[in-house]
């Protein structure tokens, strides 16, 4: 059973998080840890839970989701996780860094690339992967149905929907994409944004302005 913990880093209040089994193996998803302090938080919590992280995985890589890339990498010998299409969205971070007044340095390693149905395993669980763009070129969400769970990045947000004015964004598509790839899930499954706090497929059916 996946126990899932998340973090807000950064001045662009990311959440960052770590999902983790009995067996203490984790997986650590758009790391946004970007002063030293939020890198500390994060690395005393997989101590002092005695976890042992075995997966990096972005959902798409605007500057907001990927400043922990590095660190997490150099830290537990991990490499990289994410759709292809995000490929060069993560090269393009640290130039948004620099007109956003946070620099930073890119993960620079090997990259590993998901597609649309792919299934991530932690252990006895798993993890569906689910193609969404519309806030960026190649979003992905991580789909656990056993626990009716979605890490969703900024595809959905409680009462609201991922920006879509940043390059690579498009309305349309991301409208799309939530009422075919999301909405379709059953209303309990509980949404993990990437932003903000947690909601469910039903709530935002019902309350989201956007539909």
């Amino acid at each position: 059973m996946i126990e899932t913990r998340f973090f807000t880093f950064s001045p662009v209040q990311e959440n960052t998080y770590v999902l983790y089994n009995e067996q203490n193996k984790a997986i650590i998803i758009d790391p946004g840890c970007y002063f030293t302090a939020e890198q500390e938080t994060l690395k005393k919590f997989i101590e002092d839970t005695q976890l042992e992280p075995v997966r990096l995985l972005n959902t798409h890589c605007h500057l907001d989701h990927v400043f922990g890339n590095r660190w997490v990498s150099e830290t537990w010998n991990l490499e990289l996780y994410l759709h292809a299409g995000e490929e060069q969205m993560l090269k393009l971070a640290p130039l948004s860094g620099e007109k956003w007044g946070l620099p930073f340095r890119n993960y620079s390693g090997p990259l590993h690339f998901l597609e649309e149905g792919d299934t991530i395993r932690l252990g006895n669980d798993a993890l569906k992967v689910i193609l969404a763009p519309g806030h960026s070129p190649a979003s992905i969400c991580f789909y656990c149905e056993e626990q009716g769970f979605l890490v969703g990045g900024d595809v959905l947000f409680r009462e609201s929907i991922g920006r879509t004015d940043l390059p690579g964004g498009d309305h349309e598509t991301l409208l799309r994409n939530i009422r075919e790839k999301l909405f379709v899930l059953p209303d309990e499954v509980v949404v993990y944004p990437g932003h903000g706090p947690s909601t469910t497929i039903g709530y935002e059916k019902t309350h989201n302005p956007f539909f």
